[in-house]
């Protein structure tokens, strides 16, 4: 599920890498990881994010998108409607896009009394891993 890169920082940036990779794969380092960890090996500095396909990295990285997630890392909002009122967005089109980010795996959503839901982002950079290989797309992007 998660591969260290030469992108990893050691002056403790946490970076998010974002890579588009097959099911097996993932499964692959998924147990690769677990047997590190399991021989006390430290995997906490991994962060890795496998999309099933190009046409959900270009949502991640669609400018909407870039610009509410910097808007969330650097402010950090205390609600859903705190972030749209800090965008000067609609406060319906902010919770999809926050929604959307959640569902991919880029932010957290943490309930806070009751129906209340902060968005988090937990990474100081995002690092986008693309093959240029046919062979090692595993599905093509539909945008």
């Amino acid at each position: 599920m998660t591969k260290q890169t030469t992108d990893d920082r050691t002056d403790n940036t946490r970076t998010l890498v974002v890579r588009v990779d097959s099911a097996e794969q993932t499964r692959n380092e998924f147990v690769e990881r677990l047997q590190a960890m399991e021989q006390g090996e430290d995997t906490s500095s991994r962060h890795v994010l496998d999309l099933p396909n190009e046409a959900a990295v270009s949502r991640l990285t669609s400018e909407t998108n870039l610009s509410l997630i910097r808007m969330v890392a650097n402010e950090k909002p205390r609600s859903m409607r705190a972030a749209a009122d800090a965008v000067d967005r609609g406060y319906k089109e902010v919770h999809t896009n926050l929604t959307e980010l959640a569902e991919l795996g880029v932010i957290d959503l943490i309930a806070v009394n009751g129906r209340t839901k902060r968005p988090e982002f937990n990474f100081d950079r995002i690092v986008v891993d693309l093959p240029m290989d046919d062979d090692d797309r595993t599905e093509p992007a539909t945008v």
